[in-house]
């Protein structure tokens, strides 16, 4: 499973909000939005690329993981390693401390009724 740092996951969104697009207006980008030079703009995406969450082809930058997958991905494995893979341990923890509106707890349902079918 993958994993990104929290200057990684800022990166990755600059790729994800803009893909396709051509790695030096990536590089442009993270300088503007992130203050990087160009060597660690490269350096992060070769990093990024070779967890295969990227791929940059002939000097164009693409997903391989969408955005929505990934942070999926990340919230299971949260879920398997801190709950034992229970979510109704993760749903009754988070309960404990923030109490869910009206809405929220219908939202919950019918995603539930979702996952039934």
């Amino acid at each position: 499973m993958p994993k990104m740092g929290v200057l990684e996951s800022r990166f990755a969104e600059i790729i994800w909000n803009n893909e396709p697009l051509p790695s030096g207006q990536l590089v442009r980008m993270a300088r503007q939005e992130l203050e990087w030079k160009p060597t660690t703009s490269y350096t992060v995406l070769k990093r990024l690329c070779e967890r295969g969450i990227f791929q940059n082809q002939g000097g164009t930058v693409t997903s391989l993981i969408s955005r929505e997958e990934y942070y999926a991905m990340q919230s299971e494995q949260f879920v398997n390693e801190t709950f034992a893979g229970s979510l109704p341990a993760f749903l009754a923890a988070f309960g404990s401390r923030n109490k869910l509106s009206d809405e929220e707890v219908e939202e919950l349902k019918s995603l539930i009724d979702g996952l039934r079918r």
